[in-house]
């Protein structure tokens, strides 16, 4: 088959020599480190020990710029903390360090008797298979799940508010996902002629520079700013980026879908939208238009905190500029209404023509589909349509393929409408980190019969509920290939160093596959199963391995070229083929077709009757620059740079609450509470607080009764609850109402 990537041109191969060491290029595509697979140098030394990490500056991706957590990967890897072999426990051991060393054969073994004893007994959707963030575990938990026979493939957080809305939201109203276009589907990059510097771009909900969402590098902005592109920043925190934008709009957390709609009352009541992209390519114009008519400057000042000009001066710019880019983020996810939110915020690069034109929003090619999995085909329709969660929320289908995590603790408590009993915990900690009200969470997995987990490390998931637990290697110990998300790339991740018995989970994934469904797994190594990925690109592993990265052709309007249809037709992949403005689909799942906005709950304007109680407006899941979710709290300079969990005040706020720089509080809802440590800043409004969250102390005792390594101490999760949206999709993880107040010695 004829090779369909753009290569990149090399000046040495993939390994070979500096002075005393072996340098080999590769990506940092799994922990430690983010979601990105930025490229790397990995030096070894003649010992065959891992001595430096460097960017590569040969991988258009990251033209050699890394941060933090992948130039200080060697404390992780070599992290006295790390698991090194299999381990087991009695299931009454829960919550104990009582494990006992066992072999690999041995752990895979019990795994797969146990989780075929499930099976014979109540089905094999009785079994869930969850993960955590994306990386690159997507298609090889779910082959495993699907081939297995479980149609429950699931991710720990109430309305699977991380990325998945987004997509669920655009899949379902224009039949793609969009992200902003930096040049980064071409391997010249800036350099290409067909690319254009976007006019504007609109961080919205997004950190770049800390966060990278959605597989965009953060300085992409930086570049595109360098190069004249004007910065609208939507956060309710002044960041660097905010103080470096033409416009700032610092929002009340959860009234983004407010905002969305008072732009887009400017750019429709001026008349400054693309007529012509209406009128061909969209559906319900008129109808969106009616509806946010109410949302005029002044009204959504009153909900959002951003004044009206504000409001007018962004919608001006960017409906003006000839192209604008929305770099968009989790915050959109993190709301309980999050799927209109999304889609009044993509109504406004749709109605102003940045739909795959250059320097707007871009359909990103795939090499394998990230949402869709991989091995749908390998369930029974039957098992498919047993996906808790489905019968209640049909958007899920244009999501990841996942179960309901709201409707699956529902189940592991009830048993209805069927019996789970089982878990496969891969590359997650939901405990500490996702789960919302983790004491229901703890008490539900505690029902199931069997758990097995992989990890890194000793996580308190891992110490409260495994019964088999599986180490995993970081990305130097493991050959991968890259298939995530946004534009996908042809990448590798090259194994330089091994560690005890780590195993990359793509060979976990592979071996317990080959157990419980041998036809289904009939590679005889991971290289083979990578090369059955990557056959339609023309390419094998070992060659991909040489000239890695490489892109896949790529071509700007699509929707004019029959490029978004299967059946090859302009237009858009939607039962309309434009895209729907008035989404056909959220009318026919009883779901209003246009975007609205509704008050989070509680909240200032919803339940003033709290405010006496809890007069603050809190947002959880502030990115750092050392940390990614829950990991690398074990590391010691990247917990130098954030030792402790921080609550960021305002100085005002501070002193009406009567705490001071470097106070131990409480932050404290109708919930529950737990402790953070008082930082004060200007970047808040007085009425706000923001804090990190994923917080635990692996230094700490492990077992449970000691505290699970102090995670109920500072678990921001016990303020939070298992509240989705109407569609399934959002939860309210950033906009609580608390109150804060000092820790009292002794406490």
């Amino acid at each position: 088959m004829e090779n369909r990537y753009t290569l990149v041109e090399h000046q040495r191969p993939y390994t070979y020599q500096e002075g005393d060491l072996t340098v080999t290029r590769g990506s940092a595509w799994n922990g430690p480190g983010c979601h990105l697979g930025c490229g790397v140098l990995l030096y070894t030394d003649a010992a065959g020990r891992l001595v430096k990490v460097e960017g590569d500056p040969e991988n258009p991706f990251n033209h050699g710029r890394l941060c933090v957590r992948c130039l200080d990967a060697i404390e992780s890897v070599y992290n006295e903390g790390r698991l090194m072999y299999p381990m087991k426990r009695a299931r009454e051991d829960r919550g104990k360090d009582a494990w006992e060393r066992i072999s690999w054969d041995e752990a895979l073994d019990l795994i797969a008797d146990n989780l075929n004893a499930v099976k014979e007994r109540y089905g094999a959707e009785a079994v869930i298979f969850q993960q955590g963030t994306g990386r690159d575990i997507a298609p090889w938990i779910t082959r495993l799940c699907w081939s297995f026979g479980s149609p429950n493939y699931c991710f720990g957080m109430s309305g699977m508010s991380c990325f998945l809305p987004r997509v669920a939201g655009c899949a379902a109203t224009t039949g793609a996902m969009w992200v902003a276009d930096y040049s980064q589907q071409f391997a010249d990059r800036y350099d290409n002629p067909e690319w254009e510097c976007p006019g504007v771009v609109v961080v919205w909900g997004n950190n770049p520079v800390v966060a990278n969402s959605d597989g965009a590098y953060g300085h992409w902005v930086i570049d595109v700013m360098k190069r004249g592109a004007k910065l609208v920043v939507v956060d309710p925190r002044r960041t660097w980026l905010a103080n470096h934008s033409d416009a700032f709009l610092q929002i009340r957390p959860g009234t983004d879908a407010a905002l969305a709609m008072g732009i887009l009352n400017v750019i429709i009541s001026e008349d400054r939208y693309d007529h012509e992209f209406v009128e061909r390519w969209c559906y319900g114009f008129e109808e969106l238009a009616e509806r946010v008519a109410a949302y005029t400057p002044e009204r959504t000042e009153e909900i959002t905190w951003v004044p009206a000009d504000k409001i007018v001066e962004a919608a001006r710019m960017i409906a003006d500029a000839g192209s604008a880019a929305f770099q968009w983020g989790v915050a959109i996810d993190m709301t309980k209404e999050a799927i209109p939110a999304g889609q009044a915020i993509s109504a406004i690069f749709e109605i102003t023509g940045n739909i795959d034109n250059p320097g707007g929003m871009i359909a990103p090619p795939s090499i394998l589909p990230y949402s869709g999995g991989w091995g749908q085909d390998l369930m029974s329709p039957e098992q498919a349509a047993k996906r808790i969660g489905l019968d209640k929320y049909s958007l899920l289908n244009f999501g990841f393929q996942m179960a309901s995590t709201d409707e699956l603790i529902k189940a592991i408590e009830t048993e209805e409408p069927y019996p789970i009993k089982a878990a496969w915990i891969q590359t997650t900690n939901p405990l500490a980190n996702t789960a919302p009200d983790p004491e229901r969470t703890l008490a539900a997995y505690r029902k199931l019969d069997f758990i097995a987990c992989v990890d890194l490390y000793m996580t308190p998931t891992a110490m409260a509920l495994a019964d088999v637990l599986l180490p995993a290697a970081t990305f130097p110990e493991r050959d991968g290939i890259r298939c995530g998300d946004n534009v996908q790339r042809g990448e590798v991740i090259n194994k330089v160093i091994s560690l005890g018995e780590c195993k990359s989970d793509q060979e976990i994934n592979l071996l317990l596959g080959k157990r419980l469904n041998p036809e289904a797994w009939p590679w005889e190594s991971v290289e083979e199963m990578y090369g059955e990925v990557l056959k339609d690109t023309g390419m094998t592993f070992a060659e991909l391995r040489e000239q890695a990265p490489a892109y896949l052709p790529f071509a700007y309007r699509k929707y004019e070229k029959g490029l978004l249809r299967p059946d090859g037709q302009p237009g858009f992949n939607t039962q309309t083929g434009r895209i729907e403005l008035w989404s056909t689909f959220y009318n026919q799942a009883g779901l209003d077709p246009l975007p609205y906005f509704e008050e989070p709950t509680p909240g200032p304007a919803s339940t003033p009757e709290l405010l006496d109680e809890y007069p603050l407006v809190v947002t959880t899941g502030a990115r750092t620059w050392s940390m990614f979710h829950s990991e690398h709290r074990q590391v010691p300079r990247m917990r130098a740079l954030h030792p402790d969990p921080l609550i960021q005040m305002n100085p005002k706020t501070a002193e009406a609450c009567g705490v001071t720089e470097g106070d131990w509080v409480w932050v404290e809802n109708q919930r529950g509470r737990c402790e953070r440590k008082v930082s004060l800043t200007p970047i808040v409004d007085e009425r706000v607080c923001s804090t990190d969250a994923a917080w635990w102390f692996p230094e700490q005792p492990g077992e449970e009764e000691a505290g699970l390594f102090g995670m109920w101490d500072v678990n921001i999760g016990k303020l939070i609850g298992y509240e989705p949206g109407r569609a399934g999709f959002g939860s309210n993880y950033k906009t609580l109402l608390c109150k804060v107040y000092k820790v009292e010695e002794g406490e």
